[in-house]
């Protein structure tokens, strides 16, 4: 396990996590083939070289989903209970080929659970950054975790 019980988080907490992912045309190939989304700008290098952008474009959902799970390791790993919900998702900026992202996490909210004394609510501002520092994704996630087991 190596994140961290309820107990362990201070709102306002900020992390910076250390993996990082460049990302490929094979993953954008691949989300949009999974996920049936034809969308041109991601899979036809043509009309994409003609839109504003002038290059494919990744899949918006690839960006968020890593996002996500670059975080997972320094926050919910082994005390996650689940995930309760994504909230207020933009992205500020594109992500194209070849973009090296990395992710940031602040706390922004605790509270303990009303319904299951075993676990509170952290609220997570996650961040996705690529390698010019531009902000290219950023959500809030509410996650159910495990408080410390009695000794």
């Amino acid at each position: 396990m190596t994140g961290r019980w309820f107990e362990d988080w201070t709102e306002g907490e900020t992390l910076e996590h250390e993996i990082r992912r460049t990302v490929t045309e094979t993953d954008n190939l691949l989300i949009s083939a999974l996920t049936h989304n034809p969308q041109p700008l991601h899979l036809d290098a043509e009309a994409a070289a003609a839109s504003e952008f002038g290059r494919i474009l990744v899949n918006g959902t690839f960006t968020f989903a890593l996002m996500v799970g670059l975080s997972v390791g320094d926050t919910t790993l082994g005390v996650l209970v689940a995930n309760l919900g994504y909230d207020k998702v933009v992205m500020p900026k594109p992500v194209f080929i070849g973009d090296t992202l990395r992710a940031r996490s602040k706390v922004v909210a605790l509270r303990e659970s009303k319904s299951r004394p075993e676990a509170g609510l952290v609220t997570f501002e996650h961040q996705a950054v690529n390698q010019r520092d531009d902000v290219v994704c950023q959500c809030l996630r509410t996650a159910l975790i495990r408080r410390r087991p009695a000794a």
